[in-house]
Parts: C-alpha cells; sequence; structure tokens
C-alpha cells in the first residue's frame, strides 16, 4: 500500500476508485466497508484509493470538544494496510479546505486532484462548507465529470457507526475485552518510558510510567488491566495501572505504569506499544505497601490466567 500525504504530488491512479472517511478505529465495520471498495476497484480493473484526514476534522471544526479518537494516524495506515486499499492519501484538514463549498469539493478536490473512474460513498456522508454536500449531489455532477457513484449499503453503514460508537463506550468504561471483539484486534496505545517514582522497585513491582504519544487518543478507564507489552519488536506479558496511585499520593492526575513480568532493563526513553487484554479489577486505596504488594501478587496471578487466552 502507498501512502501519499500531499496532495500537490500524486501519481496518476488507474481507474481509481475513491472512497472517504476517518475510519477510525478500522474495526470490523470499516473493514466491511474498504472490502467493498477493493471489490469494485478489481472488477473495474481499477485501483482503491482511500482519502481520509489529519487532523481529524472535529479538531479542526470543534476545537473546544474532546475529540477520543480510536486509532492515531500511523496505526490506522498500519490497519487499512491489511485490508487490501492499494492506496491512502492523507488529506490536510485545515479551516481553508473545511471551507469550500460543496460544488468546490467535488470539481477542485475530487475531480480535478483524483480524476475518479468511481466513488463509493454512503448515503449518509456529508462533506464542503456547512456539510451541504451529500451522495445526491455526487450523482447529479456525475454525467458531467464522469464518474460513478457506488452507494455503500446502509447495514454496513449502521454497524460501522454503531461500532464505533460502542468501542468508544467500551474503552472509556474499562471493558477493553468487549472492545476487542468489535475491533477485531487487540486495543493499543503507544507511549514513551519516563521517570518515575522508582517506588515500585522497592516492592518488588517495577514499573515503566509512560507518556501516551497520542493524548486525543482514549485511555482505558481507571483501573489495573492485564496487558501485552510490545519492546523494539519483543512482546511481553505484564499488568497496567491507569489512575491516581491512591496508596501513596493524593495527586489527582492520572498516570499510566505497565509492570513487565520477567523484565529487567532500563528502558527510559524507549517506546511501549500496550495491548489491554482484560481488566482486572478497579483501582484501590490500601492502607499499607505491605497490602499494596500482597494484592500486586494477586494481581499478577489472575494476569498470568487471562494472557493465557
Amino acid at each position: 500500500m502507498a501512502v501519499f500525504t500531499d496532495i500537490n504530488h500524486l501519481r496518476q491512479f488507474r481507474n481509481a476508485v475513491l472512497t472517504i472517511g476517518t475510519f477510525d478505529g478500522v474495526h470490523t465495520g470499516h473493514r466491511a466497508i474498504l472490502n467493498e471498495v477493493v471489490q469494485h476497484a478489481g472488477r473495474v480493473e481499477g485501483e482503491s484509493v482511500l482519502l481520509t484526514f489529519e487532523p481529524h476534522p472535529r479538531k479542526v471544526l470543534f476545537p473546544e470538544q474532546p475529540l477520543g479518537i480510536l486509532t492515531p494516524l500511523n496505526k490506522k495506515l498500519s490497519l487499512v494496510a491489511d485490508t487490501g486499499i492499494n492506496h491512502v492519501v492523507v488529506v490536510p484538514f485545515t479551516p481553508d479546505f473545511a471551507n469550500l463549498s460543496a460544488d468546490e469539493y467535488v470539481r477542485k478536490f475530487l475531480v480535478d486532484t483524483f480524476h475518479p473512474h468511481s466513488i463509493v460513498i454512503g448515503y449518509d456522508h456529508h462533506f464542503g462548507h456547512d456539510r451541504t454536500g451529500n451522495i445526491d449531489l455526487l450523482r447529479r455532477l456525475a454525467p458531467e465529470y464522469g464518474y460513478e457513484v457506488l452507494e455503500i449499503p446502509a447495514q454496513l453503514i449502521a454497524d460501522a457507526a454503531v461500532s464505533s460508537t460502542r468501542i468508544r463506550k467500551a474503552i472509556n468504561a474499562g471493558n477493553v475485552t468487549e472492545a476487542m471483539a468489535m475491533l477485531g484486534r487487540i486495543y493499543t496505545v503507544s507511549g514513551k518510558v519516563v521517570h518515575g517514582n522508582r517506588l515500585g522497585r522497592t516492592i518488588g513491582y517495577p514499573t515503566a510510567n509512560m507518556a501516551i504519544d497520542e493524548t486525543d487518543q482514549i485511555m482505558p478507564g481507571v483501573g489495573i488491566y492485564a496487558v501485552q507489552v510490545l519492546h523494539s519488536g519483543v512482546s511481553y506479558e505484564g499488568m497496567m495501572s491507569i489512575g491516581y496511585n491512591p496508596t501513596v499520593t493524593d495527586s489527582r492526575d492520572i498516570k499510566a505504569e505497565v509492570h513487565i513480568f520477567d523484565f529487567d532493563a532500563e528502558i527510559y526513553g524507549d517506546e511501549l506499544e500496550i495491548g489491554f487484554i482484560a481488566r482486572l479489577r478497579d483501582e484501590q486505596k490500601f492502607s499499607s505497601l505491605e497490602q499494596l504488594t500482597e494484592q500486586l501478587h494477586a494481581d499478577k496471578v489472575a494476569a498470568l490466567q487471562v494472557l493465557k487466552y
């Protein structure tokens, strides 16, 4: 799969079959839609092209609202590559782009830039200034510009929309196992290891404190999780705390700390990818470090049992 980030320097795609959207999460519903695009491109001996946007349009249009995305761009591109899509064009979403009229969006952006053979789109897709463009406008302009319009089946659109909403709710609630079923994959976040208070080392459970790379990405709710940890291409098992560390601090800043099983190396500044397998329990405040240590022993046993899945 080829990725283009400069729409002013694209090559000419052969019988381009376009679809457009954020496809945040690239979950099972999204993959069903992308499969339709790939199949149609095969029928017309063309190339499948996904147009997506960076940053997410809501970040530009509604900057005061929290975003809560499921997949940062690099992760999204990796997942889309597995669907068979030939090309992804990452379109910079700017205020000027948002102000294009619906007609300008079709003529200047879609037609003049991509010369599409086909545009595969859902009945509920809107575009252009104030979202005045839709599939009906695309159909009216199709004879003039010489492209074909294919409507994505309404049920696929509905399934994808429902899944996105449910996945976000599940992750916010810490229901990472439910989210995994809808995503068709393990939910992951990535970040760099930063210095913490090193308390874990004194009780036999050293942790890597993480600064999450994508601050707009949804983090699972406060709690203790069984996780997979990817470091330098090697996968490890572990358990992660997302919360306030109430036993040792009164801080109201949420921290993300992971204890990696059977691992002893200095990894400050390194990148980790955390895959959430199951939520083990709520965060608790213990009366002593001894009680905390006993609970961590129990958490490790529980995590190892879950990670045998």
